[in-house]
């Protein structure tokens, strides 16, 4: 077989076949782990905060006043606030992004992390902006007080004095 069919070949794998093949590559052979492990790097590291700020503005534009009905008001536990189901609705949408965002920290991956930071704090400014969603009027000081949260979770992973000054001037544009 030659390299281009071997090539379509691979191309041609589930999601689940890839990363089983990954998993399974490197344990065999030292140099393929290096290289396996220095692609990983750079297609993990590279975050678009652009992207990331569109993602979370779409997402929390998204949530409706259908979301929010399926849990607030009466339930056999008691009565639940729209503006608190409001706020629950909001934080579960950004959790993923804050655990990215952690994650990439844990990694060592701190450029990426600091991305994942801003874009959510500039798709927040955005959705404080410009939401057409009915749920925003539930949610008018949840943008603002969240990038607070943003930052605060992003700082544990202790960045350095010039990274957070940058963030800082993001998050001030609130």
């Amino acid at each position: 077989m030659n390299r281009s069919e071997m090539k379509k070949f691979i191309q041609s794998l589930s999601a689940d076949e890839a990363a089983r093949v990954l998993r399974d590559m490197p344990d065999n052979d030292a140099a393929l782990l290096k290289t396996a492990y220095e692609t990983a790097i750079k297609v993990a590291g590279n975050v678009d905060a652009a992207a990331i700020m569109n993602m979370v503005f779409n997402k929390l534009d998204d949530l409706d006043m259908d979301d929010l009905s399926g849990r607030a008001g009466r339930t056999r536990y008691g009565y639940t606030e729209p503006s608190e189901a409001a706020w629950q609705l909001f934080e579960e949408t950004l959790d993923p992004f804050i655990d990215e965002m952690k994650k990439n920290q844990k990694r060592g991956l701190t450029a990426a992390a600091k991305a994942y930071c801003i874009g959510i704090i500039k798709g927040l400014l955005e959705y404080d902006k410009g939401s057409s969603s009915d749920l925003a009027d539930w949610l008018e000081d949840a943008p603002g007080e969240y990038v607070d949260t943003v930052v605060d979770e992003w700082k544990k992973g202790k960045p350095k004095s010039e990274d957070i000054a940058e963030v800082m001037s993001v998050a001030r544009g609130k």
